[in-house]
């Protein structure tokens, strides 16, 4: 463990809608820890409470060899805490943190609360304003709510991958956590909701977030089953093979031309003008059923020029972007404009570079961020704001 700090980080900038309202982030790897942070960028002080052991999230792959880039990218904004809740004086004082707090988010197995001594009804004995978040796998009930989830599982499950992958091929992974990363979103949804209703009701309340209602939640359109349909119906929304990732003479690049405005730009803009005045191609239904003609035409023209320089030539008339790797985002004039990166100081990583603010709030942006903590690195100084020895960090 790294040494304690006894002070705590002073947030500058302005308030945010969250600003006041204290978090108590006891969840690991993504989805729970990184609604946090999206708290945390609306202002809320996030105390993220590990285990001795710490967030498996910190042990993860990465090219960095001080800290785990996942751990570090999910955490930002938050005071890092070390509790052992299974140490009695440990567990004590994870009550005194939720008799001031205002949020509580865990993403343990159901059952798993009850041991700790954490369970909704056994905190809201001792806080009955906290809004307490769980996340899990599968939800509290049924034949699945005791099984592991993970955002890959999930996507397996629910029939994305078998939608991802092509036609007759195997199934196919989204990469990059999508389901997490939705979950996320939901839980700093629900939570905000729930402490909206709270200023009228004065109590706070259970809320849950699971990775199986994120992953359903997302094919929300493909969860339309109208009556009299056959079970193997068609729900793969894909225009066709024109709206789609092409190549070019230089790089890949993604068309959308499912409006006939932008079809008929698309092909003027090729020299493929014939195209858009055959009424062979003039609807997306049409066009997709005669991609095997239109296709090979498409590619001879888009080989012509780069992907970049097709980018520039379709302008604000095709919608498109060239393929990039995301290191091209971070200095990309349009991520910039919007102030999306900051550097960050990092204990242990020196300054580094990273994502911020997510949404925009005209007169409460919120305040500065800061980087995600190393393994207890505030457990002095948030002990001692409860009246405690600082030393027993060091413990």
């Amino acid at each position: 463990m790294h040494p304690t700090d006894n002070t705590l980080p002073a947030r500058a900038g302005p308030r945010g809608p969250l600003s006041g309202l204290r978090v108590l982030d006891l969840s690991a790897y993504i989805a729970g820890p990184y609604g946090c942070s999206l708290l945390a960028d609306q202002g809320a002080e996030v105390i993220k409470v590990e285990p001795p052991a710490g967030d498996n999230l910190r042990k993860y792959p990465s090219t960095l060899e001080a800290e785990s880039r996942a751990f570090v990218g999910v955490n930002r904004s938050k005071l890092g805490v070390v509790l052992d809740l299974k140490a009695a004086d440990d567990h004590a004082a994870l009550l005194e943190l939720v008799r001031g707090a205002d949020v509580l988010v865990h993403n343990f197995r159901p059952g798993v609360p009850q041991r700790l001594g954490i369970a909704y009804e056994q905190l809201k004995a001792v806080n009955p304003r906290l809004v307490y978040c769980a996340v899990t796998g599968y939800g509290d009930s049924g034949p699945l709510k005791n099984k592991a989830g993970y955002d890959q599982v999930l996507q397996t499950m629910t029939g994305m991958c078998a939608l991802q992958g092509k036609r007759g091929q195997p199934p196919e992974i989204l990469y990059g956590s999508v389901v997490d990363y939705y979950a996320a979103a939901l839980v700093a949804a629900g939570v905000s909701s729930a402490l909206y209703e709270r200023e009228r009701s004065g109590e706070g309340q259970y809320v849950g977030v699971s990775l199986l209602r994120s992953a359903l939640t997302m094919q929300s359109a493909r969860m339309v089953w109208a009556d009299g349909e056959p079970k193997d119906v068609g729900r793969d929304m894909r225009s066709g093979g024109i709206t789609g990732i092409h190549p070019t003479g230089d790089g890949y690049i993604y068309i959308s031309a499912n409006t006939p405005h932008f079809w008929r730009a698309l092909c003027e803009k090729t020299g493929l003008p014939e195209l858009a005045a055959d009424e062979r191609y003039d609807s997306v239904r049409k066009r997709a059923l005669h991609q095997a003609e239109i296709v090979p035409r498409l590619h001879a023209a888009l080989a012509a020029r780069s992907a970049l320089e097709w980018e520039a030539l379709f302008g604000d008339e095709v919608p498109c972007a060239a393929a990039r790797t995301v290191e091209d985002m971070f200095d990309h004039p349009q991520v910039q404009a919007e102030g999306m990166v900051t550097t960050f100081a990092h204990p242990t990583l020196g300054s580094y570079r990273g994502f911020t603010r997510p949404v925009v709030y005209g007169r409460t942006p919120g305040p500065e961020p800061f980087a995600a903590p190393v393994l207890g690195q505030h457990t002095g100084a948030v002990l001692a704001a409860l009246g405690r020895d600082p030393s027993e960090a060091a413990a």
